[in-house]
């Protein structure tokens, strides 16, 4: 779909105690974010950003096509909402598609693309946290009943399409990944006292539901904090554990694994027969076929990549020395590198989408992030949109090429291309 432990000197970041806590349990080490803000007002206080009279801060003041805005006001949202989200900062939560915005929680919504108003929400519910993953038209969810199904929704009209169960000796099966063909879980095997210590990862049939395959993972292996990816007969997956794993997607069969030196605890990404890995201040290339190295990049020796994006064959990645990069995903060779953020002391993304000619890139849990808008052509930063609201969690993007959504903890905006 991974990351250091620790925060600047030491300290677990409150991004990785989220995922962490996102394995189905309650977040609760934390304690409640921001909230009972109106949805017309959202001031943050003492962070000397100018600000737009929707809360939107503005670094520089630019409009969604890149021309200076009149009073210098960042974008405005076309519409906002307070949501139902329960989000722990992994990219496949929000997701726009077939006229709808999704973003996980409890209850999960749809919602109209257009004007956000809800369209429908699956009444069993969903688990908060796990992958909305599309796949072939489908959008494939883990059960909210928790009785060991796996299910398919057209994202459209909300109703079911497909259903599957791993069977008996098995809890929680959760969708990692999807392909035209096969829908890729993961689920705890179940002792005779109830208890788990060991963990599965099994293929089922896109079409009729029935497992076409079912591996055990090595003992010590968890089955939480998996991203993964399928690109052609490969199934790629990372993990807590510093795995890098790539599986045959007909048989199941492990095709090679290794220890990571470094990882961010997040996405990769995947371009032709490579799999793209950051690794503290390298970011290093893989093939699929047998894992050897194809090529690497390095930062200088105190920045760390963040998680690469791959999007209409440009490999994006930002650094946390706040250098934004472009790419050649084949060879690594750098298309442009911009120092536009750190020359606005802004925070560095970690999540991207490419709409319009426009790179927007979401941040983290800095109060001076948000959504940055990047000319796609040069790297140069167009504007920031911050709600205002100061909530802890994570900033995730989406996009369906019209618009561009911008999820901050409950608050759910959309925002022109």
């Amino acid at each position: 779909m991974p990351k250091n432990q620790s925060a600047p000197g030491g300290i677990p970041s409150r991004r990785r105690m989220l995922r962490l806590a996102g394995g189905g349990l309650a977040l609760t080490a934390l304690g409640a974010g921001a909230g009972g803000c109106r949805e017309d007002t959202a001031g943050a206080p003492g962070d000397g950003s100018p600000e737009a009279t929707d809360g939107s801060s503005v670094a520089p003041a630019e409009d969604a096509s890149g021309a200076p805005t009149e009073g210098g006001q960042a974008v405005a949202p076309l519409w906002t909402k307070t949501t139902s989200a329960q989000t722990y900062g992994d990219n496949d939560e929000l997701v726009a598609v077939a006229g709808v915005v999704i973003a996980t929680g409890d209850p999960l919504t749809a919602r109209d693309a257009r004007t956000g108003d809800q369209k429908w929400s699956p009444p069993d519910g969903a688990v908060p946290g796990a992958p909305l993953l599309l796949g072939d038209g489908t959008l494939y969810l883990a059960s909210g009943t928790y009785d060991g199904s796996v299910r398919g929704y057209d994202p459209a009209s909300g109703e079911q399409t497909w259903r599957s169960r791993l069977g008996e000796g098995y809890r929680q099966p959760r969708p990692i990944a999807v392909d035209g063909d096969q829908v890729y879980v993961v689920a705890e095997i179940l002792e005779a006292d109830g208890s788990s210590h060991t963990n599965v990862i099994a293929a089922l049939s896109g079409s009729t539901g029935r497992v076409v395959w079912k591996e055990q993972r090595d003992l010590g292996t968890e089955q939480n904090g998996i991203h993964a990816a399928v690109v052609g007969r490969h199934l790629v997956y990372t993990d807590f554990k510093q795995n890098l794993t790539v599986r045959d997607t007909a048989s199941g069969g492990q095709v090679w694994t290794q220890k990571t030196s470094k990882t961010n605890y997040g996405a990769f990404a995947v371009h032709g027969d490579l799999v793209i890995v950051p690794q503290g201040n390298r970011l290093q290339a893989f093939t699929l076929a047998d894992g050897a190295p194809r090529w690497s990049v390095k930062t200088d020796r105190f920045s760390s990549f963040s998680e690469p994006a791959v999007l209409e064959d440009g490999l994006f990645v930002a650094d946390s020395g706040k250098t934004l990069w472009h790419l050649d995903p084949r060879t690594g060779g750098e298309v442009w590198r911009s120092r536009d953020l750190a020359d606005a002391h802004a925070p560095a993304p970690r999540q991207f989408v490419l709409a319009g000619g426009t790179l927007y890139g979401a941040t983290d849990l800095d109060r001076r992030g948000g959504v940055h808008a990047f000319d796609a052509g040069t790297g140069a930063l167009r504007w920031t949109f911050n709600d205002g609201t100061g909530d802890y969690h994570a900033w995730l993007v989406a996009t369906d090429g019209t618009h561009v959504y911008a999820l901050h903890g409950r608050k759910l905006h959309a925002l022109p291309v």
